[in-house]
């Protein structure tokens, strides 16, 4: 039953892939993504799962994909419930679009010292968590295991074609420009995003997750300032209590007590209602 999902028409689903935090069943020319309430922290899927993060990830993205589907389409046929899309079967590219709108992160660890990022030559002067003058794009490889390798422009653009890559380029601008002067109105920063793309009859189309906690860098905006490290909306009390505990980040990882489950569960329903203006109902 692991591998299975059982629908109550008594339909019989397959598994398709089991990652971090959703399952996705293979229905064909079709596919159903689940986003479950895992967690991950150091790469590592803790024990205990945090009530209610699967359902507002997934409403957080279906939310997104309506709003800018006027920019790029997307792979949303239908919501199945809170915590289930039916989506468009297309071809990933292998290519994953990080828009920065901050200096943080792996970014500012090459600029610190001295180099480009992805390729890119930055201003001088420019400190820890500062606003860029303009969202760069940096993008990365799609690696199953280990980490992700930064690429430069002229490497991502050579995997995945350069008149496609001009296209996703000006997509991943005008989304992250428009999500992050959304969300900044409602009291969150949107440092940087990760957006994956895919390939339905030779049409490029946005697919995975979008503008969510866990495939972006929120920061509350009342709590921000240029050179130091940032509180994350997300996962801060987990990342916190995992080093205070001086865990050595890799497998089994510990069991989490219940107050930084429970905290861990407001930051995402917090998250939800900031963006979207809506109420988080239990369902």
């Amino acid at each position: 039953m692991d591998s299975d999902i059982v629908l109550e028409t008594n339909l019989r689903l397959p598994l398709l892939k089991r990652g971090k935090v959703r399952d996705v069943y293979d229905l064909g020319d079709r596919l159903m993504i689940v986003s479950t309430d895992r967690i991950s922290a150091f790469d590592v899927v803790l024990p205990n799962g945090i009530p209610s993060k699967g359902e507002a990830l997934n409403r957080i993205s279906v939310y997104w994909f309506a709003e800018t589907k006027a920019i790029m389409p997307n792979h949303i046929i239908d919501v199945v419930d809170q915590r289930t899309v039916l989506v468009k079967r297309a071809k990933p590219t292998k290519v994953e679009f990080v828009v920065r709108g901050y200096l943080y992160g792996s970014a500012w660890e090459s600029y610190k010292d001295g180099r480009e990022v992805c390729g890119i030559t930055l201003p001088r002067g420019l400190d820890k968590a500062e606003k860029l003058p303009h969202p760069i794009l940096t993008p990365t490889t799609k690696a199953e295991i280990g980490h992700d390798i930064e690429l430069s422009r002229k490497e991502a653009s050579e995997l995945v074609g350069q008149e496609r890559f001009e296209e996703i380029e000006e997509a991943s601008l005008r989304i992250y420009e428009w999500g992050a002067a959304k969300a900044e109105s409602n009291g969150i920063l949107i440092a940087d995003t990760k957006f994956e793309f895919g390939i339905l009859d030779d049409e490029v189309i946005l697919i995975d997750e979008l503008l969510t906690p866990d495939s972006s860098r929120f920061w509350p905006k009342d709590r921000y300032e240029a050179g130091k490290d940032q509180f994350s909306f997300d996962k801060q009390y987990v990342r916190d209590y995992l080093i205070s505990i001086d865990w050595n980040r890799q497998p089994p990882a510990p069991m989490l007590p219940e107050s930084v489950v429970l905290e861990t569960s407001k930051k995402y329903i917090e998250a939800y209602e900031r963006l979207t203006r809506r109420r988080f109902t239990i369902s």
